[in-house]
């Protein structure tokens, strides 16, 4: 099975605002519309079995409408894996994992420079007690700012870890975003899994290779942050760039199985 752990699909009703804001944010042209047709569209062409779509509430009120829509990607396509979201604000979030879990929900994103809370904040590590052992959690990890004033970065990541050692836990961008120096250091050899998504194009090349050599081989996942890259072109660049053999590249694409549940 082959599988592309880190894309995103949304209502087409608010498709085109959410790729202005990544835009503006991220400064990259997106190369898909961030609907689900298009995705699975772009998935087949890729040879994919499975893509795991996430979503973030930036605003506690948006908990609820975003494990929705999760719940009904998880159980409406066969193809497709939902990761609902928790907010350190929000007041059920206890209620909301139990929901989740019952719809087949096993597993959650957080983006501490979306959702407005630091990574190593009080409120987020209260929360992290309420998450099962069972589940699966994408935490983006990196941005402009250096390590200690940035929301996100590997050395927070990596202190969360170690204090809960229960859940899975992805840290994506190889590791960090913009935080590529650090993240050797940080986290390779750490009990997590590091996706290649959204990176490729910023990195230098030998950075990559080493977070690579650094980190066991099975932990490392095959993601493209969809609609901000085609899976078809970051598999062709993640040989292309690194020098992986077929076989390799074939590894890390099957790896993400791991992440599959029911």
């Amino acid at each position: 099975m082959y599988v592309d752990v880190h894309t995103h699909a949304y209502h087409p009703k608010i498709a085109h605002k959410v790729l202005d804001m990544l835009r503006g944010h991220y400064g990259i042209q997106p190369k898909g519309d961030g609907t689900l047709d298009d995705l699975l569209v772009r998935t087949k062409a890729a040879g994919l079995d499975k893509v795991l779509v996430h979503t973030a509430a930036t605003t506690p009120t948006q908990v609820v409408p975003a494990n929705n829509w999760a719940i009904e990607l998880t159980q409406s396509h066969e193809q497709v894996q939902g990761f609902g979201s928790l907010h350190p604000g929000f007041p059920n979030n206890a209620a909301e994992i139990e929901r989740l879990r019952q719809n087949g929900v096993h597993g959650l994103k957080f983006h501490p420079e979306f959702q407005g809370f630091f990574l190593n904040d009080p409120g987020f590590y209260r929360l992290m007690e309420l998450v099962p052992d069972d589940f699966t959690l994408m935490i983006h990890v990196g941005d402009k700012l250096p390590p200690d004033e940035n929301p996100s970065c590997p050395y927070k990541f990596r202190d969360l870890r170690r204090a809960f050692p229960g859940p899975t836990l992805v840290a994506p961008h190889f590791g960090g975003y913009l935080h590529w120096e650090h993240v050797v250091e940080a986290l390779c050899g750490e009990d997590i899994y590091i996706d290649i998504s959204s990176s490729l194009p910023f990195m230098d090349p030998a950075q990559a290779k080493a977070i690579l050599g650094a980190h066991p081989e099975d932990r490392i996942l095959f993601g493209t942050d969809y609609p901000l890259f085609d899976p078809l072109e970051e598999i062709e660049r993640m040989g292309r760039d690194l020098g992986l053999s077929g076989a390799k590249v074939e590894r890390i694409l099957a790896n993400g199985a791991a992440l599959v549940t029911g």
